[in-house]
């Protein structure tokens, strides 16, 4: 559920027109509903409310600063995977005890200012990055928490580069190593290793491969606790799917009382790290028409927002629905939606059917809240769009549009 609706033929975003937006900020710009935004989170906040759990917001999905302040005010902690998101999670004054810290590739400088952050613990992602955390902790004489993020090797049924709970990805440990590591704890002095993570991927609406993955762990955990070895965590990750298209996706009391009753009985403190489900569809992409184009073959809408700006439909072949701000209820043809960008892959839909449309008509595309402007780039030399935000009948430009003097800004002509 969204709260982008038409009303009398014009979409709508809570209280406010977008194209009014549109007329007032240009285009192509990201929208956010923060009525949406807040009340996905309160739905999970509310299903889980048994369990009490940290929710720690999945930054990676979206991580413009208001975004993040939104959640936080409500109490979210924050799942970061980089000292920028860390930086920005405190500037949005996100409690250093509700962040986790996951990523494969964690440097020496993000492990050290998480460590003087005080955060709440690192998710754990091979035998050497923790060794390294030991070291780091050791030298700047201090104890940290870690989880070991266990790939529990379940197929997800999600796009091949969002599947990350196969052993063949890079992703976790298996759970050999991982009981080498619990038995081999003490080598780990400055380390509390009391906590394990899973996350199997991303989009996934069946709350079947979530169980599957619950239960593994927590057989695990039972293995650990008989041998003497307690934990206190669990992160069960994030994941959630939304629906882009024709998607029945689980919602989240479905979830909770799938796993709930799975969960309840560890005793453990529970983190979750859901990211898509909360933003996904509290976001949109609004671009403007520049050419309508027949080469015989095909029509072609040309817009002013390129792969750039909201690279997912190229990189993931993903669908996005796409509709007129203004309704038009003619005939409906098949178009690709394109973009300015020298690629073939600058696509947003292929054989999309829409009216009849022309130039300045203003097009939104839907559902892209999640890994839109966090994956966009200035391929092209092109400045990334502006974020706007909507609450109630009022919108506020929440990160500005970028200039000419922003693309050049460290960059120099040098003599030799």
């Amino acid at each position: 559920m969204h709260d982008f609706e038409f009303k009398e033929g014009q979409l709508w975003c809570e209280g406010v027109k977008v194209s009014s937006i549109a007329e007032r900020v240009g285009t192509p710009f990201y929208l956010y509903s923060y009525k949406t935004l807040t009340d996905h989170f309160l739905k999970i906040q509310k299903a889980f409310a048994k369990l009490d759990p940290i929710i720690c917001f999945a930054m990676k999905s979206n991580g413009n600063l208001n975004v993040i302040k939104s959640l936080v005010d409500l109490g979210a902690g924050i799942d970061i995977v980089s000292i920028g998101e860390l930086g920005k999670a405190l500037l949005a004054g996100a409690d250093p005890k509700k962040i986790v810290f996951a990523s494969v590739g964690k440097t020496e400088e993000e492990i050290a200012f998480a460590i003087e952050t005080g955060i709440l613990l690192f998710n754990v992602e091979s035998e050497p990055e923790l060794e390294e955390i030991n070291r780091i902790a050791v030298k700047m004489d201090r104890k940290v928490q870690a989880a070991l993020r266990i790939n529990p090797d379940v197929p997800a049924p999600t796009h091949e580069y969002t599947n990350t709970g196969s052993l063949k990805k890079k992703f976790g440990i298996d759970l050999g190593t991982s009981r080498q590591i619990f038995k081999a704890y003490k080598k780990y002095s400055h380390v509390k290793i009391n906590g394990l993570h899973i996350h199997i991927g991303s989009q996934i609406t069946s709350g079947v491969p979530f169980v599957g993955a619950i239960k593994k762990v927590i057989t695990f955990i039972d293995e650990l606790s008989a041998e003497g070895i307690k934990i206190e965590y669990l992160d069960i990750g994030g994941g959630l799917g939304i629906i882009y298209k024709n998607e029945i996706p689980q919602t989240a009391q479905q979830y909770a009382d799938k796993v709930i009753p799975i969960l309840e009985k560890t005793g453990l403190k529970i983190i979750m790290e859901p990211g898509r489900f909360i933003v996904g569809n509290a976001g949109i992409f609004v671009t403007k028409i520049l050419y309508v184009k027949d080469n015989g073959l095909k029509k072609f809408v040309i817009v002013d927002g390129g792969m750039n700006d909201l690279i997912r439909p190229m990189l993931y072949d993903a669908y996005h629905e796409i509709v007129c701000v203004a309704q038009n209820k003619g005939a409906r043809q098949k178009f690709d939606v394109v973009g300015p960008i020298c690629e073939s892959g600058d696509f947003f839909a292929h054989d999309r059917l829409l009216p009849k449309v022309k130039k300045n008509d203003l097009l939104a595309v839907m559902s892209a809240g999640a890994y839109g402007y966090v994956m966009s780039s200035n391929y092209n030399m092109r400045p990334r769009v502006g974020e706007i935000m909507v609450k109630g009948d009022k919108f506020k430009i929440i990160k500005d549009r970028e200039t000419f003097k922003d693309l050049m800004r460290g960059e120099k002509i040098v003599t030799w």
